[in-house]
């Protein structure tokens, strides 16, 4: 069988090899993220506009589709010239037949230039074909063509397309996973960079000072920490830097709450008459122990109220809520009255859920699950451990305003449940 002159069939695969096409892939999206304006940089989620780099510039796949195949057919003159069963005296001059072509127009979802890109696993022998924005055609031809033999290369024609197109699959599903974070530090360090210029700082920073007379209660570190917020300074541009808490003393933080609920799981008689507000004070206790009578509970903060706030020269970097598991929809609601309290100077914050029920294996996941699938919810960065589970949740007023919440799960006597708050 011969390919009629009617689609002028190119070998696929074969114009641009594949190292070359991702390299140049990379080059182009960090460019371009070199060329967006200060603003655009400075006033756009890194994960939004790292979401958006990485879909823009990643290398899609064409998927045929099988199920939308049509045909056509047309008689055409055959060049038989050179075919060894016909007896033709001369073989240099062309000879024409009269013969049937069928051409195949294949629909295909993806970028049609995937189709010159020779994938990292090929062959010497590329399919043939033409390929338009949407179709991939290719023409099956002969003098004595029958529906098996027509039918039969149409499948062979596409197997030897789809396995090319396998093997590119293989290659960008790695290629186009990497993108998000390429995308990702590129963005970060263009930030840092405009911040650098302007001598600006994004960050507060934390002098660690040792006290002495420091007491090791519930385990904590005998460290007291001072707060010292460094402003950024003020542009007359769009742009304007907000203070966020060093990751660090997050984790300090974090760590000051864990070991006071280590206390309250291990000595259950020693909390069982408190009342909420008594318990909430061990907290503050112990947060001010390391952070100078910052902390205080019940603190109005934006439009609402709060289980424990630490403010920084008036500035509140640490927002944290305690609640007791009363299912999905109400750790949704507990979510939403976060939410609530936070201004858009707040990046950091934690939800401290208390379990009271015996099947606490099985609650996790709910926790999980209800926390990734709130509508703030951007995604989660990272589980911590089997109890714990650290999130990136939009602001609910502008999605470039991100936020950190950490969520840790406790088990707890169920004795002391009444004395603490419910949702």
């Amino acid at each position: 069988m011969r390919t009629s002159k009617r689609t002028r069939e190119e070998l696929l695969f074969n114009s641009a090899e594949w190292h070359g096409v991702t390299e140049s892939q990379k080059a182009k999206m960090v460019a371009d993220i070199g060329a967006k304006s200060d603003n655009q940089i400075l006033n756009t989620s890194t994960e939004d506009l790292a979401r958006y780099y990485a879909k823009a510039f990643d290398i899609g796949v064409p998927d045929l589709d099988h199920e939308n195949i049509t045909v056509d057919q047309q008689e055409v003159q055959i060049d038989v010239s050179h075919d060894s069963m016909r007896f033709i005296r001369d073989r240099s001059q062309p000879f024409h037949v009269s013969g049937t072509a069928i051409e195949v127009e294949v629909p295909f979802e993806g970028d049609a230039e995937v189709f010159k890109v020779q994938p990292p696993t090929y062959t010497m022998n590329p399919p043939r074909g033409c390929v338009t924005r949407r179709h991939l055609t290719f023409v099956v031809s002969g003098t004595k063509l029958t529906a098996d033999k027509v039918s039969s290369e149409i499948q062979d024609r596409l197997a030897a397309v789809e396995k090319y197109l396998d093997w590119l699959r293989e290659g960008a599903g790695p290629f186009n996973q990497s993108l998000f974070s390429i995308a990702k530090d590129q963005i970060e360090a263009r930030k840092a960079k405009l911040l650098a210029d302007r001598n600006l700082v994004a960050g507060l920073g934390f002098k660690v000072r040792k006290r002495e007379d420091a007491k090791n209660t519930y385990s904590a570190p005998n460290v007291r920490r001072k707060v010292a917020v460094r402003q950024p300074t003020p542009s007359t541009k769009p742009f304007k830097p907000e203070p966020v808490l060093e990751e660090k003393e997050y984790q300090h933080i974090l760590g000051v709450l864990n070991n006071m609920v280590h206390v309250m799981e291990q000595s259950p008689a020693a909390f069982s008459k408190m009342d909420e507000e008594s318990l909430r004070t061990h907290f503050l206790v112990q947060l001010n122990g390391h952070y100078e009578g910052n902390a205080t509970g019940e603190t109005f903060n934006f439009d609402g109220k709060t289980d424990v706030l630490i403010k920084a020269d008036g500035k509140n970097i640490f927002i944290g809520e305690c609640k007791f598991w009363r299912g999905e929809k109400a750790h949704g609601e507990t979510i939403d009255q976060l939410l609530g309290y936070v201004s858009w100077r707040d990046t950091k914050t934690a939800i401290l859920v208390f379990n009271r029920n015996k099947d606490f294996s099985g609650m996790l996941p709910k926790v999980k699950d209800s926390t990734t699938s709130h509508p703030n919810c951007k995604r989660l960065i990272e589980q911590l451990s089997e109890t714990s589970w650290r999130y990136l949740f939009s602001q609910p007023d502008d999605s470039n305003r991100e936020m950190i919440i950490t969520v840790q799960v406790y088990n707890v006597p169920e004795h002391i449940e009444p004395r603490i708050r419910a949702l």
